[in-house]
């Protein structure tokens, strides 16, 4: 295996997160690190995710960095094209091409406990780092359900996040499996095209209706000469975002919302028989809300049939439900979402002792301040356990863990240390107050299971507060959480 050299700090993944880290050591003056990206260009999800509608239900101002303010969004919520272009640029004007090594995916990442620093095996190499940083997202791999039968399948099948565009749709009887953020934006693209939608509901969501007015040249040229006033849009767009935090906080208050959502829900389908099955039982707030002006109507097209009978397999010629009906259809598309709490990552990053993230999870993703793991030193994660959000934009959560981690440079270089990690006890008070806040929340309290959840019933993706309240905790490196660790002999 070629040998790539010796890094300070190797990031895994060109998303967001990766992007940002890279960025914001740059901007320190560092320029000891690569970021390793299995794909031949930046982006992840943004790049990955080309589905028709394809767009994000964040503000455009407040789902960019807050260091790389953007005036020139076309939108209010920016499409995948425009949002991936934004990424190309920032990496291009902050100087981080040199860094990026495309075709490198990370094979295994193991701590050498005698050299006290990572090895970094690639589909390119091998490196050493004395720094890791996991950014690969929790959208990054994407999850399609083991259907008995899926590989008799005659005709032609993708999830939303491999989109086929060498496949045209006109005229076909296309199954969709899976009514989450995904479907709702592509099925109201693809249903006036396609001869017949079968729509494969497991659980209904809450749809609120968004409208998606475009910034004017004169509104976008206001912002482009004023950066104060830019910075005050995004503030203006934060504030009034982080106070929604108080309806997931305190299940009770989401009735009002509720209610909206009810009288969009009766606008937009004026048959009864379909409202009702496409009508939550659950509190809203308890898997992800979702926003949009045309997937409710679009459910009543004379060619779009949702079915909310479970399936139970998948035959060369359609897909078969509980109820015994055969649906046939010559085009599978899975909207079934990600790897969210089981990251294929997991298995290849080895700490002390040559045990896995996922042999120490067990099914359980954790991380002290979703952030570090004790028995894995040096190793930062960005988006780790418990930094989503279902309020606001997560790259506020990711700015502050990046702060969390300079601080964490700092600290290793000013007291001449070669590597930290977490203490066991400071992980497991983390994770004991995090459970107990999330036992008076709406995704606790909801009556509903989402993908929030881990394979052992925990939520491990969802912060259970506002995110003053993690920045305030997570902004500054906290060393008497930390132990240094030994080096030169086994632990």
């Amino acid at each position: 295996m070629e040998e790539l050299g010796h890094v300070h700090v190797a990031i895994i993944g060109a998303g967001f997160a990766g992007l940002g880290a890279a960025i914001r050591l740059k901007q320190r003056g560092m320029d000891d690190f690569v970021v390793l990206e299995r794909a031949g260009d930046l982006g992840g999800t943004w790049r990955d995710n080309t589905y028709p509608g394809c767009a994000c239900d964040v503000p455009s101002h407040l789902y960019s960095f807050s260091f790389a303010l953007n005036p020139d969004w076309p939108d209010t919520y920016s499409g995948q094209a425009d949002i991936w272009a934004y990424l190309r640029d920032c990496a291009h004007r902050c100087g981080i091409e040199p860094h990026l090594r495309y075709h490198h995916e990370v094979r295994e990442a193991a701590w050498d406990e005698r050299q006290g620093h990572w090895t970094v095996d690639t589909t390119r190499g091998r490196l050493t780092a004395d720094v890791l940083v996991a950014a690969g997202g929790p959208l990054a791999d994407p999850s399609v359900p083991d259907l008995p039968g899926l590989d008799t399948f005659a005709g032609t099948s993708f999830h939303s996040a491999r989109w086929r565009h060498d496949h045209d749709l006109t005229g076909r009887r296309v199954a969709v499996i899976g009514t989450g953020a995904s479907a709702i934006q592509f099925v109201p693209k693809i249903a006036p095209t396609v001869g017949r939608l079968d729509l494969f509901q497991r659980t209904p969501a809450w749809v609120m209706a968004r409208a998606n007015p475009p910034f004017s040249t004169r509104r976008r040229r206001l912002l482009r000469g004023s950066r104060t006033r830019l910075r005050l849009k995004r503030a203006a767009t934060y504030l009034a975002m982080e106070l929604t935090a108080f309806g997931f906080l305190h299940p009770r208050v989401m009735w009002f919302a509720e209610r909206m959502a009810q009288r969009n829900l009766r606008r937009a389908i004026p048959d009864p028989g379909l409202r009702a099955r496409v009508t939550p039982n659950y509190r809203m707030g308890c898997k992800r809300i979702l926003l949009s002006g045309t997937y409710l109507p679009t459910l009543n097209r004379d060619n779009v049939n949702v079915i909310t009978d479970p399936i139970t397999q998948i035959r060369p010629d359609g897909v078969v439900t509980a109820d015994g009906a055969t649906h046939q259809v010559d085009t599978i598309i899975f909207a079934t979402g990600f790897h969210a709490t089981d990251p294929p990552i997991a298995p290849r990053i080895r700490g002390r002792g040559g045990v896995s993230l996922a042999q120490t999870w067990k099914g359980s993703p954790r991380a002290y301040l979703g952030t570090t793991v004790a028995g894995f030193p040096n190793l930062f994660l960005l988006l780790g356990p418990n930094t989503g959000l279902g309020h606001n934009s997560v790259l506020l959560m990711m700015e502050t863990q990046l702060s969390y981690l300079l601080g964490a440079l700092d600290y290793l270089r000013e007291n001449g240390l070669r590597a930290i990690e977490p203490t066991a006890r400071a992980q497991e008070e983390f994770i004991a107050q995090t459970d107990r806040r999330m036992a008076g929340t709406v995704w606790a309290r909801g009556g509903c299971h989402s993908w929030y959840q881990d394979a052992n019933g925990r939520n491990a993706a969802i912060w259970p507060g506002t995110t003053l309240r993690y920045r305030r905790r997570v902004r500054r490196f906290d060393p008497r959480a930390y132990t240094p660790v030994r080096t030169g002999v086994p632990a």
